[in-house]
């Protein structure tokens, strides 16, 4: 065999071995089914239920959401920022003591301002927002959902819950709130006991109709 034809195996041989590593690679980085169950978590279910089980086109409209948004680079917030935004859920959580419907529509527009500040689409795109967090958040975006729609049915017709549900929204979203502003979880509970203890004059009022109910009939 010649010196020449050796050189050319070899040339070859190298260039399969790239080839392959290369797509090796790439099967790696697709975002499969254990991927993207891995990085959505819950959200992966919900969107499988919404697409009546059929986890082959949740699983598509999932790595749709990676494709769009998977690279996107959060912005550190400024301490100032950070304080903002911090004194903004303090204020939601009291006021929540008097105007619990009042309180979830300005967690809801904080949720989307912070993570507009950070680098997500615009408050104003709700749908690419939220597709956008569940991205890189999807253990908690459901806070985000779950408040948006109580923001966005109170009142109407009787809808939106009352105030345990109301709270309980509050609590998820606060979740995706400590996230994004990096607070971590180490202080969940207390903010968890500080919501929970809070709306006692509204609950006071709650039990109040309901008990006029009750006696009226």
């Amino acid at each position: 065999m010649s010196t020449g034809l050796i050189i050319a195996l070899i040339v070859i041989v190298a260039v399969v071995v790239v080839v392959a590593a290369v797509l090796a690679a790439r099967a790696r980085n697709r975002p499969g089914g254990q991927n993207l169950k891995r990085r959505f978590g819950p959200e992966y279910d919900r969107t499988v239920a919404r697409h009546d089980g059929d986890a082959k086109a949740a699983e598509r409209e999932l790595a749709a959401r990676v494709e769009r948004h998977g690279d996107l680079r959060v912005r550190p917030l400024e301490p100032a920022e950070r304080e903002r935004f911090e004194a903004r859920w303090a204020a939601v959580q009291e006021h929540f003591v008097d105007s619990p419907r009042e309180a979830v529509t300005e967690a809801d527009a904080l949720v989307a301002d912070i993570a507009g500040a950070l680098g997500f689409p615009d408050g104003g795109q709700y749908e690419e927002q939220l597709a956008a967090l569940s991205v890189h958040h999807g253990h908690h975006v459901h806070g985000y959902r779950r408040i948006h729609h109580a923001a966005h049915t109170a009142g109407q017709d009787g809808t939106g819950g009352g105030t345990e549900e109301l709270r309980a929204a509050l609590l998820e979203a606060r979740e995706l709130f400590d996230e994004l502003l990096g607070a971590g979880h180490g202080d969940k509970n207390r903010q968890r006991a500080a919501i929970g203890a809070a709306p006692t004059r509204a609950d006071a009022a709650a039990h109040a109709d309901d008990g006029r109910t009750r006696t009226d009939h």
